[in-house]
């Protein structure tokens, strides 16, 4: 039994192998090691059917030491999923199925390999609050609906970066029990024996956080990592880590152990060598058949998602509202009144518009309305709710011991929040949101780059978006945060001038199914501004005139947030000076960019080529919409500890200093 269960491991270790040395490229070291516990885990304890790749109660796994990639794509053409063997050929290829690092793709069995170390981690302990939180909301007695666990690899590296201190330490807090991991502790990094600069007692930091530890496993036998699996699982109300002792490149003669094997090819000669050494005879990409039998999981799976299929029906039978809410979720539609409750609140901010209010708080209002709408609308913050204002109405924290809740103090842990609602976006059924500092998207930065990389619908919502915070100074005030935001390929950043722009932009990224969004909030008051039908319309299209003049403009201001209410102060001067002016709120220049040629014509006319765009921000973003004979009113620096108008008076913004900047564009 052993002797078979090491060549059904062995049909790993080929593949990676096999797989990296054609590309000439990748880490076989990690799948090579990793593979007798990958072995035991996906044909004895995974529950996944290979047949149906978005079963909603399937088993999560996630590779966190993503470099080892391919010990996935080995598990999933072997054990059955729509990956092919042209496919493992063409690894780290253009257009391949089988990238080389972070990569999502659930149709083919892929949660989520991710390249940034520790990050999967992170995500997995998403994918397993999820599980929890949609358990206690679904699930009755006798209809266990939601029922799975969330398995992760990682290794030393994965341990090293900061992110898995922040999402295990919460993991513990929470009692996620159905979240395992598996410590690939083989003491080799990169740089080689990672004695010279890991020596952390990994057991004893994970029995600090809260969570049950499986120390000393034998990472090469088979029934000590049987033993360690069903311990963990035998645990319900804490994380499980199972310390694995393993061999790196594993079955390589002359370089298992060694460095050699994490990031490179092992050659030809080590190649056959290998296979000489761990007795497989078949050529490269060959796969025997009784091999290939041994590892084919479609007939137990199907055969387990029908047994769930089976208690699904009797679910909905019973509970047919709770059942068609969670199919609803699964699927990541909206209810169908969402469009309703949007277009009836922004109609009813738009009739109000009046007085002053900082956008941190019209976004409060706007999750008071939209929320009870949106259940799956999932927020948090890291440690600064009331003053992220993301906290609303019917807000109910999640603790370790009720995970009914819809609301998660994630603590000082800006980075593992991101990454934790990249794991719950992922998992589905929620909507994730959460709250920092705009200045604090630094420290968040890799988590939502990988949500817009991973195309995942989490949304960031980041106050306190300029200098206009004040007194607490250049450390807290974002200067090149929302046009760096802007750059990321694929997130979409929302500043609003006021609390109907707040309430479209929330309405936008609740909608928005292939990316992130982020949302930058002041501080300070706004004033309401007044809106035609039409502009009102227009403000989902990212920029739009919200003030114009006769006949054609001599200039066009441009403005975001808190700028948009002096950019209207000034057209008003210029105006009564008798200059065509006309104002352009642009809350969104990714949106406003993905509109058609002829509308982004007819607001920004290329025969008005004297623009001012005006920004508490840094002013690299705007040159495309000015050009050359246009000027930007930004920061050029940091910024200072005072009181917000007296610092926008000191940096420029100031009526006076934009009708002198349009002046001099049109000389």
């Amino acid at each position: 039994m052993t002797s078979h269960r090491r060549q059904l491991a062995n049909a790993i270790r080929a593949l990676a192998m096999d797989a990296v040395q054609k590309a000439n490229s990748g880490h076989p070291g990690m799948p090579m090691g990793m593979a007798d516990i990958a072995e035991v885990l996906w044909n004895d304890h995974l529950k996944h059917n290979p047949g149906n790749p978005l079963w909603a109660d399937r088993d999560r796994f996630v590779v966190s030491n993503g470099h080892g990639s391919m010990l996935l794509y080995a598990l999933l053409h072997l054990t059955g999923y729509p990956l092919t063997m042209d496919d493992i050929k063409s690894f780290r290829q253009l257009g391949s199925h089988t990238a080389g690092h972070p990569e999502h793709d659930t149709h083919l069995g892929i949660e989520t390999t991710t390249g940034p170390l520790g990050q999967g981690l992170a995500n997995a302990v998403g994918m397993a609050l999820a599980e929890k939180m949609l358990a206690a909301k679904f699930n009755r007695p006798g209809h266990e609906i939601v029922d799975h666990h969330t398995w992760v690899f990682l290794g030393d590296g994965c341990l090293m970066e900061g992110v898995s201190h922040e999402a295990c330490s919460l993991a513990g807090t929470l009692k996620l029990g159905k979240l395992i991991a598996f410590y690939d502790d083989n003491g080799i990094s990169i740089d080689g024996e990672v004695h010279g600069w890991f020596t952390d007692d990994t057991p004893k930091r994970f029995e600090a956080y809260g969570w049950h530890v499986v120390p000393n496993v034998d990472g090469h036998d088979p029934q000590a990592i049987e033993t360690a699996i069903r311990a963990a699982k035998s645990v319900k109300d804490r994380p499980s880590m199972i310390c694995c002792k393993t061999i790196i490149g594993f079955g390589s003669p002359n370089k298992q152990g060694t460095e050699a094997t994490h990031g490179a090819a092992l050659g030809a000669d080590e190649v056959a060598a290998t296979r000489k050494h761990i007795g497989w005879t078949s050529d490269a990409f060959v796969i025997p058949e009784d091999i290939r039998a041994g590892w084919d999981a479609r007939n137990r799976g199907t055969k387990a998602e029908g047994t769930w299929n089976d208690k699904f029906k009797a679910y909905s039978g019973q509970f047919p509202d709770l059942a068609a809410e969670f199919t609803r979720r699964m699927k990541g539609d909206l209810p169908a009144n969402w469009s309703d409750v949007a277009r009836n609140y922004i109609a009813q901010v738009a009739q109000q518009a009046s007085g002053s209010l900082a956008t941190r708080q019209s976004s409060q209002q706007t999750l008071n309305a939209y929320g009870p709408a949106v259940p799956e609308l999932f927020g948090g913050s890291a440690d600064l709710t009331g003053s992220n204002n993301t906290n609303r109405k019917d807000s109910k924290a999640i603790t370790g011991a009720d995970a009914s809740g819809n609301y998660l103090h994630y603590g000082v842990r800006e980075f593992g929040m991101a990454a934790i609602m990249n794991g719950v976006a992922l998992h589905g059924g929620e909507i994730p949101y959460g709250g920092t500092f705009l200045v604090f998207s630094d420290y968040a930065r890799n988590g939502m780059r990988m949500s817009a990389l991973m195309k995942q619908r989490v949304i960031y919502v980041m106050t306190h978006d300029s200098i206009g915070l004040g007194e607490d100074g250049p450390t807290h005030q974002p200067v090149e945060h929302v046009p760096s935001l802007r750059i990321i390929p694929n997130m979409t950043v929302w500043r609003p001038c006021d609390t109907l722009e707040t309430a479209v932009a929330w309405a936008d990224a609740i909608e928005r199914r292939n990316g992130p969004t982020t949302l930058a909030l002041t501080r300070q008051a706004l004033p309401a501004q007044a809106r035609t039908p039409a502009q009102i319309e227009a403000v989902r299209r990212g920029g739009y005139i919200l003030k114009d003049c006769e006949g054609t403009p001599e200039a066009i201001l441009i403005a975001t947030g808190s700028e948009v209410g002096l950019a209207m102060d000034a057209a008003q001067a210029l105006q009564q000076k008798g200059r065509r002016v006309r104002v352009v709120s642009m809350p969104s220049t990714n949106v406003f960019d993905a509109q058609d040629a002829a509308y982004r014509e007819q607001v920004l006319p290329r025969a008005v080529d004297k623009r001012v765009a005006i920004e508490a921000a840094a002013p690299e973003t705007w040159w495309r919409y000015v050009g050359p004979s246009g000027a930007i009113v930004a920061m050029h620096s940091f910024g200072a500890s005072g009181v917000g108008k007296d610092l926008f008076k000191h940096f420029g913004f100031t009526t006076d200093n934009i009708v002198a900047t349009v002046e001099q564009v049109l000389k």
